[in-house]
């Protein structure tokens, strides 16, 4: 039974000493004024200072009707000013969700910026999520003129091959992944696609690798544009000091492509489902689609 009787601001604050017992959605939990109140303009800091009237349970114990067994690293990150959370932590949701209602944003700075660094699959990604996918290239013969000098021009001669994926999926936040991992190059550096539909659940990705016998000035100029994945390069050491650089990593044919999309996509927790034409020869495949598992 909860005490509901109202009590005004002095009261309540002449009644809370340590240490503090709290009754979170059920569980007990024992701590000090100075954690519930290390950060004093969240909802627990006014709780806690008086100036939010608290319940008590029938056992004395300060009720607050919020998930009790997430709330333990809402309170570990107030004693110890740091988020603490064992591997393969799965309820960042739900924890964003009650440092949110709690107002504490200095954790909700710190689970911003965990959630950075943890994949896809462990944000709680939709389970039977689907990625289709179709795979198109075409050779085009393209004539141009090779300035040799004033008024002396030479007709050359060369072919390109288009690519074209058309790519659907079901998880939004997925394409926004692939949409990081991918770049265009032009002439005006990388610039990052973008998903085509309103509701961004198509992303179509179109581009030309330059093939040596063609001019980077023509190349410019019949507006063309590569596509690359940023991949960590070799460790550089001078001066004793370790350094670590990107470089974009040219995608060159459509086996390339289809390499880069699975090691995205089975990291994430997809598996393949279907690939057309062969299944054994998924990297030249021209239809593939992927299930999240």
């Amino acid at each position: 039974m909860l005490n509901l009787n109202s009590q005004d601001d002095n009261s309540n604050r002449n009644s809370l000493q340590d240490p503090v017992s709290l009754n979170v959605g059920g569980e007990i939990y024992t701590t000090t004024l100075g954690t519930l109140t290390r950060c004093r303009d969240s909802m627990l800091g006014a709780m806690f200072t008086g100036q939010i009237p608290v319940l008590r349970d029938s056992r004395g114990n300060v009720f607050i009707d919020r998930d009790g067994k997430v709330f333990r690293y809402v309170l570990n990150y107030l004693r110890s000013s740091s988020l603490d959370l064992p591997d393969g932590f799965s309820e960042l949701a739900l924890l964003r969700r009650e440092a949110d209602f709690f107002q504490i944003r200095p954790l909700l700075e710190e689970i911003h910026q965990h959630e950075a660094k943890v994949p896809l699959s462990l944000r709680g990604g939709p389970l039977g999520a689907m990625i289709m996918v179709k795979v198109d290239s075409k050779v085009r013969v393209l004539h141009f003129n090779l300035r040799h000098g004033p008024e002396n021009y030479e007709l050359r001669t060369c072919s390109v091959r288009a690519f074209t994926v058309d790519l659907f999926c079901t998880w939004t936040a997925f394409l926004t992944l692939l949409c990081e991992h991918f770049s265009y190059r032009t002439s005006q550096g990388l610039t990052s696609p973008r998903p085509c539909s309103p509701r961004q659940n198509r992303l179509k990705l179109e581009w030309v690798p330059r093939p040596d016998d063609l001019p980077q000035d023509q190349y410019d100029k019949q507006r063309y544009r590569g596509l690359v994945v940023s991949n960590m390069a070799e460790i550089n050491q001078s001066d004793d000091i370790m350094n670590r650089q990107w470089s974009p990593c040219e995608i060159a044919d459509m086996q390339g492509f289809v390499e880069e999309l699975l090691k995205v996509s089975l990291a994430e927790g997809f598996k393949i489902d279907l690939v057309t034409p062969d299944p054994a020869e998924v990297l030249y495949c021209t239809s593939l689609r992927l299930v999240k598992c």
